[in-house]
């Protein structure tokens, strides 16, 4: 199944104070009011004129020419005292910022729209503010750094913006890194999207063998005695051994016989850990096996077989111990000996993964020809797609059609959850999950040849897709 990666830039955009001296945040205006300065310029403009026309009367020379100059002195002055234009309109991060209001050549601070008057003030997105009014969008406390974030046209505290937009891994905690080129670069799972940072793929940390989620470090997942790792969550409905996996295997039984499949024969169901599985498979000369790891199996040869004859308790560690198991003899009386399953795995996963090999204890009983990978294998995840179909839509309590291709052939008995109790709201879940698995499985027999069937089932019904198979051993199109 693939994984999503997933690169975004740390923010939107970034802003600065831009200081009126260099790197100053804030600049200092004179105290003194601009209606005296003006009144108090004007008489000493009038004043310094007067004077020097005296005095060039006095002399006589020059008058016309100093005046000249003493005009130009006094329009020097004016324009020193006028204050600065107002900003236009710009964009900042593809929104307009409109240019804000100055009145009666006073500053207007863009925040609380008041006057700012003759002090300290900030320069930035296109308008001036009161220090105090420039918040962070976040915690509304004014941003005094020198640097901000930006989030479409909000200004946020760098430390502010970090803790709501930086995404956090869900396995170590922590802030995800960036990469070498300054974007943020996370894994993400496609059905769960659990995040994590992409070291965790390269530092053993362990998945979840039924849900397939990574170990966050302040959980501790259950080890088996095979290696694999378990979640609480899927051990909460975990089959952990051969008896107690009988009434699922009763169940799914009677799913077929509602279909009017009914497995004549009585065929031994056994769970065993991974050692047992993988070794009665390599015995096996018959069947197609889904790597890199085989979690069911559908035996037609004489063998061995060593099956879990006692759940197992959780010892020190979060490890399982005292596990109990006993060889069996499998003898061969029909076509199929014997159907083995993974132990310790959830209830709905077992039970998909027991559909999906009786599928292929049925073709093999109804004397089905040696068949395709695509076709046999196909069909049997149609068969195991269904009866999770079944099993969530029961537990919905919903009326009506079932969505999936078991709307069709609709089960007589559609085995609910009652025999285990309610259902979690994880446990539904988690049999999407495993639908989703099916449904979006890249290999071409497990993947595309169920698609091809799910469509041929959907389309002409089970029975007559069936019909078609045993006939020409294709999918009929």
């Amino acid at each position: 199944m693939d994984w999503w990666t997933n690169v975004l830039e740390g923010s939107s955009s970034r802003g600065h104070y831009p200081g009126r001296h260099g790197e100053d945040r804030y600049w200092d205006e004179p105290r003194q009011s601009v209606d005296d300065l003006l009144n108090f310029d004007n008489e000493e403009i009038e004043y310094a004129i007067a004077l020097s026309l005296s005095e060039e009367d006095q002399k006589g020379k020059k008058v016309i020419a100093q005046l000249e100059e003493d005009e130009q002195l006094a329009k020097a002055i004016q324009e020193s005292l006028s204050l600065e234009s107002p900003p236009r309109a710009q964009y900042d991060g593809g929104n307009l910022v409109p240019p804000y209001p100055f009145s009666s050549g006073y500053r207007i601070c863009a925040g609380c729209n008041t006057e700012i008057g003759h002090g300290q003030f900030l320069s930035c997105m296109g308008g001036v503010w009161h220090p105090d009014c420039f918040c962070c969008n976040a915690c509304n406390l004014p941003i005094t750094d020198y640097e901000f974030s930006m989030s479409g046209n909000r200004p946020y505290h760098k430390s502010c913006y970090r803790k709501q937009h930086h995404p956090r891994c869900d396995v170590c905690n922590k802030f995800i890194p960036t990469n070498s080129a300054g974007l943020i670069e996370y894994r993400a799972h496609p059905f769960w999207l659990q995040k994590y940072c992409p070291s965790h793929e390269r530092d053993m940390t362990p998945r979840c063998c039924s849900c397939e989620r990574m170990e966050p470090t302040d959980t501790r997942y259950i080890s088996l005695d095979d290696g694999r790792k378990l979640c609480l969550e899927c051990l909460d409905s975990a089959i952990m051994d051969t008896h107690e996996c009988q009434p699922l295997y009763f169940e799914i039984r009677e799913f077929y016989e509602g279909l009017n499949m009914k497995v004549e024969q009585e065929i031994p169901l056994l769970l065993v850990e991974r050692p047992a599985l993988n070794e009665a498979m390599e015995g096996e000369k018959n069947g197609h096996h889904h790597l890199p790891e085989t979690r069911g199996l559908c035996l037609s040869e004489e063998q061995t077989v060593t099956t879990v004859l006692r759940r197992p308790r959780i010892g020190a560690g979060y490890r399982f111990i005292d596990i109990r198991t006993e060889p069996y003899r499998l003898s061969r009386r029909c076509e199929v000996t014997a159907i083995l399953i993974l132990y310790g795995l959830p209830r709905l996963l077992t039970g998909s993964i027991l559909a999906h090999e009786m599928m292929h204890a049925w073709l093999r009983l109804k004397g089905y020809p040696n068949l395709r990978p695509e076709v046999e294998e196909g069909i049997c995840q149609v068969l195991a797609h269904m009866w999770l179909d079944s099993e969530i839509y029961s537990s919905s309590g919903g009326e009506g059609a079932s969505s999936s291709s078991s709307s069709s052939s609709p089960s007589s008995s559609s085995s609910t959850s009652s025999k285990k109790g309610p259902r979690s709201d994880f446990e539904k879940k988690l049999g999407e999950f495993f639908k989703h698995q099916i449904e979006s499985d890249t290999s071409p027999a497990y993947g595309e040849g169920f698609r091809i069937g799910n469509q041929a089932v959907l389309k002409y019904g089970l029975r007559r897709t069936l019909d078609h198979i045993q006939m020409t051993g294709t999918f009929p199109v």
